[in-house]
């Protein structure tokens, strides 16, 4: 990985090799496709990122089974979740993005918007780069923000435009903030999430079936569902020790579970 800069909010790379360590993690990835193509996984999907494409990952641990081409050449820049937030214009339509990257972290551009792509991510870079220029923070944050309006722009042009209400967008980033923390592993009930944000269950139901098209019942075995094909992929853990992780109240429902939402069982699916 090439580093620049000393902004140490942004990382700007010619390699995905990293997307899923540690060390990135907390950042969100924003790749451009030079040339070639990769062959990935994520979030249960498999995925094929190649020339004119823009793929923005939120969760970097989700990407898996990465396969380059030979000729695969990419421009990366991971940006700090609260920095990207900092830079995020006040549009409620950020939220719909993120819930449709969660299913397709890749967008396919036309020509035009490959090359304003390509010249937003060198922007940010030229910003990075110049560390000798008095506002150098406000530099940098003004071009990660006009990057982001372009990816607005993208993604309206591609799904449509949806209107958001403010209170929509704040209940479901709110709700996604409980499910990164992972408080899935010991709660799976609507109930639970709704006291917590301290609304109704049906209204908290109804916000997430407008805004992402999914109900809250999908958001929380979708997280759970996905941890859990994370661990039984780890062969040093039992079948016991990952339904106790999970709370389950027995091996046979954990079986059951795995079973409903992986479509196949723990041992079937290990192997």
């Amino acid at each position: 990985m090439e580093e620049t800069g000393l902004f140490d909010k942004i990382v700007i790379s010619d390699t995905l090799r990293e997307v899923a360590s540690e060390k990135m993690e907390g950042y969100l990835a924003h790749a451009l496709c030079l040339e070639g193509s990769m062959e990935f996984d994520f979030n249960g999907n498999h995925f094929t990122f190649s020339r004119h494409n823009l793929m923005i990952v939120r969760k970097g641990s989700l990407i898996e089974n990465m396969l380059e081409s030979e000729d695969f050449k990419v421009m990366v820049i991971y940006i700090e979740s609260g920095f990207v937030e900092h830079c995020t214009p006040q549009s409620n339509y950020g939220m719909r993005g993120q819930l449709a990257l969660f299913m397709n972290p890749v967008m396919d551009l036309n020509e035009a918007q490959f090359a304003l792509c390509l010249q937003d991510f060198q922007g940010v870079k030229y910003r990075y780069d110049t560390t000798g220029f008095v506002f150098y923070e406000e530099s940098i944050r003004c071009a990660v923000q006009l990057m982001i309006l372009d990816f607005f722009d993208f993604h309206a042009w591609l799904y449509g435009e949806n209107s958001i209400s403010a209170q929509g967008a704040s209940i479901m980033n709110r709700f996604f903030e409980l499910l990164d923390s992972g408080v899935y592993r010991e709660h799976r009930e609507v109930t639970y999430y709704a006291s917590e944000l301290c609304i109704t269950p049906k209204y908290l139901s109804e916000i997430c079936k407008k805004v992402s098209g999914h109900s809250a019942n999908f958001w929380i075995n979708r997280y759970t569902a996905l941890d859990i094909s994370r661990q039984l992929r780890n062969k040093q853990l039992t079948f016991v020790q990952i339904s106790d992780m999970f709370h389950f109240s027995s091996p046979g429902y954990f079986t059951r579970y795995v079973q409903n939402y992986l479509g196949m069982s723990p041992s079937d699916y290990r192997e």
